[in-house]
């Protein structure tokens, strides 16, 4: 700690300074970095129609103000790597979420050029997104590189702790109306995030929150504006939703207060209002394969059921003074996959060896997620072999093509797309040698590659072809790069090719004394397109959900203070609820074989479900989050906690 530190012994002359620490006063604050005197990072803006007057439309009206704190990633390996020396090249071994990126920085760092530096990810222990930015790289790079020797380093729980990003805290006020018959006909949005001293991932977030804010329902009249400002707090950055989560508490809690205010039911309220297929979002893109109906009906069944088995224990719990009540929240996402209208490429190589083996050069790095399992699936899938016939190389900056970051559900859309490219292309030039028609089979048996179709059989006997890339004798490389289009000075454009869409019912039972919560069951419905691997997808939405509970109900860090995992509380196996999982598949045009993502999806509805289920249950909204026992307790007193 600096505290400790004898600072007489330090070549500095050292100016202690007031800190910024409210973003919400740090416009015309102390400048925390002197290139931005007014600490505004960036701001996002959206705007369709007139949002004004489609509020003063409106014959029901909801607006409120909710806030949220910072989050910490707490994925269970803290960062740790090894850095090595080998024929002049500088070799590092490191968790990591984005290969290509950390290449690119730890070369700027130590003045080296890219070809000198090489990036060999590990099995990452979960990253969340905190991973996206570098760490220790260019720290043990630098041992290594002046002494030649090799050096590892693994931080403490404390060092990560204290020294990776976080979730932005935000402060949003959102006002929403609806027409008689339950439909929307405006929405205003305003955020503002604390990006901390440093940018990291703050524009993204800025930006992706506009165009999320709606939710996946049709907003004919829409604002949204946001502003990530610099303060002297924690780095906020990347984490999973980037800000997306946050927005959904507020939305989702407003068209609570607005079915209740119209007399409709809340899980018909959303279906009602539901974005369908060529409706435009608040950017003004139509999209095809929208699944957020689809998952809203999946709920119905589970809907009626909770709400029957509720309305009974409560008429009990009244009747026999119990301080318990239960309750039901119901809320929804949708989450564009990949970069907001940025290019967002992936490249994926293919080849077949003399002795019969394919291999994959797979550069998308699998930080738990599973893309060394999805995409090979995908490629094997559309070569039309499987995955037996497969090995696979990679990620490492020296053998792979460049994947992308693993970031914004993109890695099953983005390089499960150029993998698919890749293995049809490599079937296509097959087929093309063997004069075999589109639908032949292939198989292969040691060096010989056998092509049948109706017409009969041809075989190739690999150990005769030439080599025509490094050890391969066909070969295929294919990117793939998401068809996008910029946003205008209104956000009006495409950001994304692709959204997924999901649906998440949460019951909860809540003491009225204490203000503790119990989550008993979350039952989600998720739109994926295409199932790619059904047990993975299962994975996925089970952590999103912890996450999400972790968000609503106990995850506060404090700096100084929750610097560990037994001051900062995150879920264990007794917080976690039954989870009903629901897999849905309205195939997009766009991504491989119909596939959307679902990383960041499984999080986003989570915390809303639950705090409106607590409202449901005591009648009180928590507008700090997370709802700790004191908030609720004091919100079902009136008294702001």
């Amino acid at each position: 700690m600096a505290e400790a530190l004898d600072l007489s012994s330090f070549p500095v002359t050292w100016e202690v300074l007031d800190p910024v620490t409210d973003p919400a006063r740090a416009l015309g604050a102390r400048a925390v970095q002197p290139a931005r005197a007014d600490n505004v990072l960036t701001r996002g803006h959206v705007r369709r129609g007139d949002a004004a007057t489609g509020l003063a439309a409106a014959a029901h009206l909801a607006e409120d103000t909710i806030a949220t704190t910072f989050v910490e990633h707490a994925y269970i390996e803290p960062e740790a790597g090894s850095a090595w020396m080998e024929d002049g090249t500088l070799c590092i071994r490191a968790c990591t979420q984005a290969p290509v990126m950390d290449q690119e920085d730890v070369a700027k760092v130590l003045g080296l050029p890219l070809d000198r530096v090489r990036i060999l990810p590990s099995g990452t222990g979960g990253g969340f997104g905190s991973k996206l930015d570098v760490s220790l790289q260019p720290l043990i790079g630098l041992v290594a590189l002046k002494t030649g020797q090799p050096c590892t380093m693994t931080y403490t729980r404390r060092e990560s702790m204290q020294s990776t990003t976080k979730r932005h805290p935000a402060r949003m006020h959102a006002r929403i109306g609806c027409d008689a018959a339950g439909r929307i006909t405006g929405m205003a949005f305003d955020g503002t995030f604390d990006t901390g001293a440093y940018a990291s991932w703050g524009p993204t977030v800025a930006n992706r929150v506009p165009v999320h804010a709606s939710g996946p329902y049709f907003t004919p009249a829409y604002r949204a504006d946001t502003v990530a400002m610099h303060t002297n707090n924690p780095i906020a950055g990347a984490f999973r939703g980037f800000g997306v989560p946050q927005a959904a508490v507020i939305q989702e809690a407003l068209y609570d207060d607005l079915a209740r205010a119209a007399g409709i039911d809340r899980l018909a309220f959303r279906r009602l209002n539901a974005l369908r297929d060529g409706q435009p979002t608040v950017c003004g893109q139509e999209l095809g394969g929208v699944g957020i109906t689809a998952c809203f009906d999946a709920l119905a069944d589970g809907w009626a059921r909770a709400g029957d088995e509720t309305l009974a224990f409560n008429t009990a719990a009244a009747a026999s003074g119990s301080r318990l009540r239960r309750g039901l929240g119901i809320a929804a996402c949708w989450y564009g996959c990949g970069n907001t209208a940025l290019p967002n490429p992936s490249t994926m190589r293919l080849g077949l060896t003399a002795a019969g083996r394919l291999v994959l050069h797979q550069g998308a790095t699998d930080i738990g997620q599973g893309a060394n399992t999805v995409i090979p699936q995908i490629c094997a899938d559309a070569l039309g072999l499987p995955l037996s016939d497969f090995d696979f190389i990679g990620p490492d900056t020296a053998l792979t093509p460049d994947g992308g970051k693993t970031s914004a559900s993109r890695q099953t859309y983005v390089s499960g797309k150029a993998a698919m490219l890749a293995g049809a292309a490599l079937r296509a030039e097959i087929l093309a040698l063997t004069n075999r028609a589109p639908d032949a089979c292939l198989a292969l048996s040691d060096a010989q590659l056998t092509v049948t179709d109706a017409a009969g059989e041809s075989t190739l006997d690999l150990a005769r072809l030439p080599l025509v890339l490094g050890d391969y004798v066909l070969a295929a490389e294919e990117s793939y790069d998401p068809p996008t289009r910029a946003l205008d000075a209104e956000g009006q454009g495409a950001p994304y090719a692709v959204y997924g869409y999901g649906a998440q019912l949460a019951e909860v039972e809540v003491d009225l004394d204490l203000g503790t919560t119990r989550v008993l069951r979350i039952t989600a419905a998720h739109d994926l397109g295409r199932v790619i691997n059904p047990l993975l997808a299962e994975g996925q939405i089970e952590g999103g959900i912890a996450q999400g509970l972790g968000m609503a109900l106990m995850e506060d860090y404090v700096p100084g203070r929750t610097e560990n995992l037994h001051d900062y509380l995150i879920p264990t196996t007794g917080d976690m609820p039954e989870v009903v999982t629901i897999l849905l598949e309205v195939p997009d045009p766009e991504g491989p074989m119909g596939a959307k993502g679902l990383g960041e999806h499984a999080l986003i509805p989570t915390a809303p479900a639950i705090l409106n289920a607590i409202t449901d249950a005591t009648g009180a909204r928590v507008r700090q989050l997370p709802a700790l026992p004191h908030r609720v307790r004091a919100a079902i007193r009136g008294v702001e906690g």
